[in-house]
């Protein structure tokens, strides 16, 4: 990890520094967007530092890794209460704990894999998602080839499993990786079976009711951001 990592355009910052919160009942609004978006992101620098063995870490470092101002991201943790020392910085663990409760990740999601080729296979063999509280319990694919192959220590199912998996396995995420022409049939499948959040990593416009969210992964679009900084 280093200061060059850039925020990707999923977890870009409207600007928003309002942070939503009921100081009388102590509990928390739904967040803004951008404030959603920037928490995220200072979890996932935040989770790679504990793993390098960081026990603290400054806002300035923060803001090195996140390209979010300093003054940002103090104000923003302010608005939650207070987490760090001046001089001393941010504990790490500490503020991993409570970045999760705000953004009620604390606990275990699962997550049905769609797609046992190499993306496949690399998205379930990683730490990735582990890491932040998921883990991928199902693997679906409508290759019969490769049914009952194990990926980890989980079998590749059919899809046609899928409605009684989602029931059985509290399935809350369905991330597809799978071929652009393949994406839709299976969001389909997916809202049907009420999954409200897809993972994305095809290049289909996937067509979903309004309840129902979508985030999109391309490489390519990461890339061009990136060479925005590069060039300006």
């Amino acid at each position: 990890m280093t200061p060059g990592d850039l925020v990707s355009p999923s977890t870009a910052t409207d600007g928003n520094s309002e942070l939503p919160h009921d100081e009388a009942s102590g509990s928390a609004e739904r967040l803004s967007l951008g404030v959603a978006a920037r928490l995220s992101r200072y979890l996932q620098v935040l989770t790679q530092a504990k793993k390098m063995g960081k026990e603290t870490i400054s806002s300035r470092e923060l803001s090195d890794y996140t390209h979010v101002n300093s003054t940002q991201i103090r104000r923003d943790f302010s608005g939650f209460g207070r987490f760090g020392k001046r001089g001393v910085g941010y504990n790490v663990d500490a503020l991993v704990s409570e970045i999760r409760k705000i953004l009620r990740t604390s606990g275990q999601h699962n997550i049905a894999l769609f797609g046992a080729g190499r993306l496949g296979h690399a998205i379930a063999s990683s730490d990735i998602f582990a890491d932040h509280g998921f883990r991928v319990v199902a693997i679906f694919d409508n290759d019969r080839r490769k049914l009952g192959q194990k990926i980890g220590t989980t079998n590749v199912r059919d899809s046609s499993e899928l409605s009684s998996v989602v029931e059985e396995e509290d399935i809350v995420v369905g991330v597809l990786a799978v071929p652009t022409i393949a994406a839709q049939p299976i969001a389909d499948d997916l809202v049907e079976a009420g999954v409200k959040i897809i993972f994305n990593y095809s290049e289909a416009l996937l067509a979903v009711p309004p309840d129902v969210t979508v985030h999109t992964s391309s490489p390519a679009v990461d890339l061009l951001y990136a060479l925005y900084f590069y060039l300006t």
